[in-house]
């Protein structure tokens, strides 16, 4: 009898060491592929962003450089952009804990000067108190997920807080349950219009906020507008991996988030099997992609940004042990290959205006005024590919394994750094052992006159 009972309890340690080292071997395979720290190449686009795009007094992003002198003027409707634009900055935020206290103060201002100016909501309606109402149901739930974001980051229940505030009050009592049995929300107040772009965000946002405060009603939310878009999928949309028609990436990947998320809530396979179901189409199907890179989605701000929303996204489930390993190494090769593209293309040579192209496979056209919502999604691609090669490589070897590529320069003379101030006058180069260099895109003016501009990582 002992004898069987030992043996039983071996059987159920084995069980449960196995997955356990089949997610480590996992993470190793995935962190093989990681070719070098992207940091470096994330610092750069983010203080481009800022640099070129930032109301630094309001802490809200202009549509176009803040040079030109429609700046303002064309920003006025710019509203829920302004959440995937910040979000990058909240990213950038997480990866420079305890590495850069100067940006890390400089970005948490950013944050709160974006809150107080209420993402430059230019919809204003009597008997708000919160500043952030606004007649299109999916702009509120964009500005949500963004605090829902900031208070992760920071630490705080402030932004949450009001995340929940404007979900109870705003949002949630627009929705309704249709002919067809399914709750959903309208795109916009008094519409019938019940699409894609807002019901996808608006489970994401339900299942946050379940996630963060544990009232069950937030999961029963977040299950009846997931069912709403999986009938929707299924009953007009061929259940192919389309989370709507046209396929837009915003949409997959808020989707797919969403259905991981409640995959992890409820344990419920069939969730994740969703989630890799939409992601995977949105990085391999013709209708998203074009040679192999996501495809240029229009030219608009609304158009320009998707991109911004997917990428974190991939991201999570590329880090995500539950998720199932091939799709996890397939997202993160199409990751790998948009990201070396993008820079590949970036005209380095004119930085700061190093702008993005709508399309990361060609460089951008320089007779066209350059867009936030090319600049964000450019920029989210590079913060979270850093992000997820850390993680990756924080969980196998680290990240300064040898299959890691350097891309510091050995040139001689004085540093400068990103604003073009001096930061070692002593040095006679950038070596591998000078961590107190700002990581990024910097200046070295040698000995000779001759300047280099140069990747310091």
């Amino acid at each position: 009898m002992n004898l069987r009972k030992n043996t039983a309890l071996l059987l159920l340690v084995i069980s449960y060491m196995i997955p356990v080292r089949l997610m480590s071997q996992t993470n190793n395979q995935l962190a093989d592929l990681i070719d070098r720290d992207y940091s470096g190449r994330a610092d750069s686009l983010d203080y481009v962003l800022t640099n070129q795009f930032l109301n630094t007094t309001r802490g809200i992003f202009y549509a176009i450089p803040r040079s030109y002198s429609n700046a303002s003027s064309e920003t006025h409707y710019i509203y829920w952009q302004q959440a995937h634009a910040l979000d990058v900055i909240v990213y950038a935020y997480e990866r420079l804990k305890g590495s850069d206290d100067s940006r890390l103060k400089t970005y948490k201002t950013i944050m709160e000067r974006w809150y107080k100016s209420h993402a430059n909501n230019w919809y204003h309606k009597e008997g708000d108190a919160t500043g952030f109402y606004n007649e299109f149901t999916d702009d509120m739930c964009w500005i949500c997920l963004t605090m829902l974001h900031m208070s992760e980051a920071l630490e705080v229940d402030t932004y949450a807080d009001m995340a929940r505030t404007i979900f109870d009050d705003y949002i949630l009592p627009r929705g309704s349950r249709g002919l067809d049995g399914f709750f959903s929300l309208p795109w916009k107040d008094s519409d019938s219009d019940h699409n894609a772009c807002t019901n996808a965000p608006g489970c994401l946002v339900a299942a946050k906020l379940y996630e963060r405060y544990g009232d069950g009603s937030y999961l029963t939310v977040a299950q009846d507008l997931y069912d709403y878009q999986a009938n929707v999928m299924k009953t007009k949309l061929n259940n192919d991996g389309r989370v709507e028609e046209p396929p837009l990436t915003y949409t997959q990947g808020t989707f797919g988030e969403a259905a991981r998320r409640l995959f992890h809530i409820t344990d419920d396979r069939s969730y994740m099997t969703m989630a890799y179901r939409v992601l995977y189409y949105a990085t391999s199907n013709s209708r998203c992609t074009h040679e192999g890179l996501l495809r240029d989605e229009g030219s608009s701000m609304d158009q320009s940004i998707f991109k911004a929303v997917l990428i974190p996204y991939l991201v999570n489930f590329v880090l995500d042990e539950e998720a199932n390993a091939t799709y996890r190494k397939r997202i993160l090769n199409s990751l790998l290959a948009n990201a070396n593209a993008l820079w590949n293309n970036l005209k380095l040579d004119k930085y700061p205006k190093t702008f993005c192209n709508y399309y990361w496979g060609s460089p951008i056209d320089d007779s066209k005024v350059p867009s936030m919502g090319a600049m964000v999604s450019g920029a989210s691609l590079m913060e979270n590919v850093a992000r997820m090669a850390l993680a990756l490589k924080d969980d196998s070897d680290g990240i300064h394994s040898p299959a890691l590529t350097s891309e510091r320069s050995g040139e001689v003379g004085i540093i400068y750094d990103l604003s073009g101030r001096i930061l070692n006058h002593q040095s006679s180069s950038i070596t591998n052992n000078q961590s107190s260099i700002q990581r990024g895109i910097h200046i070295i003016r040698n000995n000779d006159g001759s300047t280099k501009k140069v990747l310091v990582k």
